[in-house]
C-alpha cells in the first residue's frame, strides 16, 4: 500500500473508475478519488484506455485494491536537510469564513444526498403500490 503505479483505465461507471494495472491487478477508483475538486461525472476526467498514475490506498478483505489518482498527484514530503533550521514560532492562523468553491462543493453533496434518499423513498413508494 502507498505505492504510486501506472494503470490504464477499463472501464468508467457513475460511482468511479476501473483501473489495470502494470501487474495485470485490477482495482477501482472511487468517485471521491478521481480529483481533488467535486466530482459530479467520471467520464468528465476520465476516459475509458487512458493511462493514469494511480496510489494504491488499500486493499479490503476480498483482495479488491482501493485507488487513487488524487493522492498520487499529492507532492512527496520532502526529506528533512540534514542541518538542523532554527525554529520558527508563529501565532495559529485562524480559519476564515469559508469560500465560496468550500460552500459550493458542501452544498452540492448535500443536495446529491438529499436527492438520493428522495429518490429511495420514492422508490419504496412504488413498489408498495405495486404490491397493493
Amino acid at each position: 500500500m502507498g505505492m504510486i503505479v501506472t494503470g490504464k483505465v477499463t472501464g468508467i461507471k457513475k460511482f468511479g473508475a476501473f483501473v489495470t494495472l502494470e501487474d495485470k491487478r485490477s482495482g477501482l477508483v472511487h468517485i471521491s478519488e478521481v480529483a481533488s475538486t467535486y466530482v459530479d461525472d467520471v467520464s468528465a476526467h476520465l476516459e475509458e484506455g487512458q493511462e493514469v498514475k494511480v496510489k494504491i490506498i488499500g486493499i479490503d478483505e476480498t483482495g479488491r485494491i482501493k485507488l487513487s489518482i488524487k493522492k498520487a498527484m499529492e507532492p512527496e514530503v520532502a526529506a528533512p536537510s540534514p542541518r538542523p533550521q532554527r525554529q520558527q514560532f508563529s501565532a495559529p492562523q485562524e480559519k476564515g469564513p469559508p469560500s465560496f468553491e468550500d460552500r459550493l462543493k458542501q452544498f452540492m453533496q448535500d443536495s446529491n444526498s438529499r436527492m438520493s434518499g428522495l429518490e429511495m423513498y420514492a422508490g419504496k413508494k412504488k413498489s408498495r403500490r405495486a404490491r397493493d
